[in-house]
């Protein structure tokens, strides 16, 4: 640092003559005065002490130099800093020279641009006294450097509101006028600063600055132009704010730099503050008015800078929230200059006009003025590497497709369908939702959703999704397909059905609502249902219903429609079967489960050891398939038999004939025996006698290793479906086929349903011992006859043909089977202590006298036990009898 000269003094001197020498007496100074003394300092540390001096001349050059040295790098403020140069410059911003003042001033202005120095200043709370340096008396450059001060410390929100507090914002908004430029710059860009919080737009709006801001827009400096129009961007979010600057032609103000090129560096803060404008009706309608609309529209559709394309698309954006503002762009033609916008090389320009149609998808007339040109720029986009950009464009076709079958038709023509399953996998959430939604738009519509294929396997991943928008989106996807059968499959294949279960969980109530619309909607086979319930679906759903504030109008509909189509888990829980719950083969009856408990699958059930529990009735009619794929194949293996080319080549009648027996019956008629004579030894030693686990008692041990070669010689998709079949196959049950086709012959030729319903009753009884009488009930040893049976197939799972002495509810089961088979409508009904009865819908005979009356159909319960046949009225004292233990 280059030395301060503190005070100028005179030494003595002595003046020589020719010839003779002269005196001259010089008068000494007093004692108690300090002689002038000139210092020359390179330390700044120095300087920093001399801060503390008590003469002013030293203060006032100390801090000259200091500024000159802060000036040149930010080091330099650290130093200054570090040294301690702050508090000593706090006192003297304060001081009562003139010169010291503005001197000290000058060097807070330029260090507060330091953080670490802000920080000191905020401790110190200098703030007060640096808005008292803009006081009118001060000189211009003190309001220089102390606006430059306050704009440096406005940055942090703790100052803004110190400087709110503390009346700062009236003296700045007055300097806005100040005659020189920095002033106005540095004002300026402080309130800028303030204005970021609510309550200093307000007061700058009470305060009346927005007459002085309209006037800073003139400057010919741009830089005051562009802190003008920054902090216009700010305060006029406000509507009150707007209103002002409407009355004071501040539009005309923005229209005549956005109409001035050499300006083209203040167009996008001029179009910031026009888009806020434009939220107003009543601006709206005044610039279409004046031609400025159509001015604006042209400015964005012939500029060529990417900046302000994409900030006119998000002025377009913000008008079009408005309903009326919607109504006056669309009369304009908006929806070519967005098309237009859509195809600019900018990805800002793209995704802003992709927001803006958005927004304009609520004018019913524009949505179908996009369907043409602006539907397949769109599905273009999903392709766009850019992800806002491809999020975009997902929204808006999400918005154009909704409520609107021929959009969402225009996308299929445009071949959107693959890149909208693409973007199932994308990185937004926001990109996956909007395609989803896209996707159920489309599903609407049978032929649009017949014709997508992979969406199930694709919507697995945004199911497994953390956001909720996301899940919800996914789970209502699954619930537009889950109607068609191929996709249900392909949802289970694909591992779908657990994440979708997970979300019957979700705390949001979106999310667990359409979670259960779209398990109502994949229960509506039996696969899926059952394959449901093993993922815990039954008992989330049960949960769910028994709170108030987490079901909703689809978990009542979901546990249902679950229970619909497992009607084994269903019989076991509810204890009912209606009408129109048709008993299929593989429907087994387990007893009655208390709520919550998981029932075991059949073939869990199957491979249980034998034990004291009640034995599960099994219902399977089906014959074995017989078939020519691969299926053919896998079902020999199970059954222990290779398929040879000669075999395959039987006529369907002989395979069809040849599939009749069972496996069981197979090997007993190989051996010489009856069914009936079959023994304890014949019977496999683990597990049920379905089972193919001891394959040495089904084929010989030189088969082996043939049919071990053939299997691997498959392809490995074919091995792996004919491993999956070799597990394991629900038993035959020849004699309840039998069953079926007797009493078809004997009920169907039948003219009326009553008549039909008793002989049915007659036939049940007759297959299960028979009527019994009500006093000997306790002797028709029904339980020895069953345990008999489940000893002799080493089995918990009874085929229910296989019952010739059965009770109330193998009768009543029985009864259902065949009713359901032959067209007979009837309902099963599970009562206590083993009781089970059927319910049928019978019309009484009109009275006597009177023809051509209908009556409406009364239920009556079936006598299959005492009375076989009869029919007793729900509710009369006979029927309560029968039902009684």
């Amino acid at each position: 640092m280059k030395s301060c000269l503190v005070r100028k003094f005179l030494t003595s001197s002595k003046n020589c003559g020719m010839g003779k020498k002269v005196k001259k007496e010089v008068e000494p100074p007093p004692k108690d005065v300090f002689d002038p003394l000139s210092i020359e300092s390179k330390k700044a540390a120095t300087v920093v002490l001399m801060l503390n001096s008590p003469e002013e001349e030293v203060l006032a050059k100390a801090c000259d130099a200091i500024y000159k040295f802060a000036s040149k790098g930010d080091e330099n403020k650290v130093t200054l800093l570090s040294l301690g140069a702050v508090e000593p410059l706090f006192k003297l911003v304060s001081h009562e020279d003139p010169l010291v003042r503005r001197n000290a001033i000058m060097v807070f202005g330029i260090m507060a641009s330091n953080n670490d120095v802000r920080k000191l200043l905020r401790e110190l709370d200098v703030t007060n006294s640096v808005i008292a340096r803009l006081a009118p008396e001060e000189d211009i450059v003190v309001h220089e450097f102390a606006s430059l001060c306050l704009a440096h410390m406005a940055v942090e929100y703790t100052s803004k509101v110190q400087i709110f507090e503390q009346g700062g914002l009236e003296p700045l908004i007055r300097l806005l006028s100040s005659p020189d430029p920095d002033v106005k710059k540095n004002s300026v860009e402080c309130i800028y600063h303030l204005v970021q919080d609510f309550q200093s737009r307000a007061a700058v709006r009470e305060l009346n600055a927005i007459p002085a801001l309209l006037e800073l827009l003139k400057s010919e400096y741009p830089v005051v132009q562009l802190l003008a129009l920054k902090t216009f961007g700010i305060i006029s979010n406000d509507r009150e704010t707007r209103i002002i600057l409407r009355e004071n032609q501040g539009l005309d103000h923005l229209f005549k730099i956005l109409e001035t090129k050499e300006f083209n560096d203040l167009h996008v803060e001029a179009l910031a503050v026009v888009a806020n404008c434009l939220e107003d009706v009543d601006t709206m309608q005044l610039l279409q008015q004046t031609g400025g609309l159509k001015k604006l529209l042209s400015f964005a559709e012939m500029s060529t800078i990417p900046d302000i394309q994409k900030n006119a698309a998000k002025a377009i954006t913000k008008a079009a929230y408005d309903p009326e503002n919607r109504k006056i762009l669309h009369e304009e033609e908006i929806e070519k200059c967005l098309i237009t916008l859509l195809g600019t090389d900018s990805d800002g320009a793209k995704a802003a006009a992709s927001q803006a149609i958005s927004a304009m998808c609520e004018n019913l007339a524009s949505k179908d003025a996009f369907r043409i040109q602006g539907i397949p720029q769109l599905v273009q986009l999903l392709s766009s590497e850019n992800e806002e950009v491809k999020e975009a464009a997902a929204i808006a076709l999400a918005n154009l497709t909704t409520a609107s079958p021929n959009n969402a038709s225009a996308v299929a023509e445009a071949e959107g369908i693959e890149p909208l399953i693409n973007v199932l996998s994308a990185k937004r959430d926001g990109t996956v939702a909007n395609a989803a939604t896209v996707l159920t738009n489309m599903a609407t519509q049978e032929p649009l959703r017949l014709s997508i294929h992979g969406v199930m396997n694709a919507i697995v991943e945004p199911l497994q999704s953390t956001n909720s928008l996301v899940q919800s989106k996914a789970t209502l996807t699954v619930a537009a397909f889950g109607c068609d059968a191929d996709a249900r499959t392909e949802l289970r294949n694909a591992s779908g059905l657990e994440p979708l279960v997970k979300l019957l969980h979700s705390k949001n109530d979106e999310v667990r609502r359409n979670a259960c619309w779209a398990v109502m909607v994949c229960a509506s086979d039996e696969l899926t249902a059952v394959e449901l319930c093993r993922l815990g679906a039954l008992d989330i759903l049960e949960e769910i219903n028994l709170s108030t504030g987490r079901k909703n109008n689809f978990s009542e509909g979901a546990l249902d429609k679950l229970l619909d189509n497992n009607l084994s888990q269903k019989y076991s829980q509810m204890g009912y079967l209606s009408s129109s719950n048709i008993i299929t083969d593989g429907f087994y009856d387990y007893g009655q489960v208390k709520p919550g408990v998981k029932l075991l699958s059949l073939e869990e059930l199957s491979i249980q050891e034998l034990n004291d529990h009640r034995a599960i009735i099994l219902v399977n009619a089906k014959l074995p398939e017989a078939s020519l794929s691969a299926e053919d194949k896998s079902q020999d293996l199970y059954y222990g038999r290779t398929t040879s080319s000669s075999s395959i080549r039987k006529s369907s009648k002989e395979r069809a004939s040849s599939a009749v027996v069972s496996p069981v019956e197979e090997k007993q008629e190989s051996s010489g025996r009856s069914p009936s004579s079959l023994s304890k030894s014949s019977t496999r030693e683990k597990g049920s006698r379905y089972y193919n686990l001891d394959k040495g008692k089904e084929k010989k041990e030189e088969d082996k290793p043939k049919e071990e070669e053939e299997l691997q010689t498959m392809p490995k998709v074919q091995q792996e479906v004919i491993l999956e079949k070799l597990l394991w196959l629900p038993p035959f049950d020849s004699i309840l086929l039998d069953y079926i086709i007797d009493a078809s012959k004997i009920i169907l030729p039948l003219t009326t349903t009553k008549e039909q319903v008793i002989a049915l009753a007659l036939f049940v009884a007759d297959k299960m011992g028979g009527p019994i009488e009500r006093d000997k009930l306790h002797e028709f040893s029904w339980e020895l006859h069953i345990s008999e049976i489940e000893f002799e197939l080493k089995c918990n799972v009874v085929p229910i043909g296989k019952i010739k002495k059965g009770t109330f509810y193998h009768r009543a089961l029985l009864f259902k089977v065949i009713a359901d088979r032959i067209g007979i409508g009837c309902s099963l009904v599970r009562g206590e202590y083993g009781r089970a009865w059927n319910e049928v819908k019978l019309v009484d005979d009109s009275p006597q006298g009177i023809t051509g009356l209908l009556l409406p159909p009364q239920t009556y319960i079936v006598d299959l036990m005492y009375q076989p046949g009869c029919l007793m009225k729900q509710g009369s004292a006979e029927a309560d009898h029968y039902l009684r233990i």
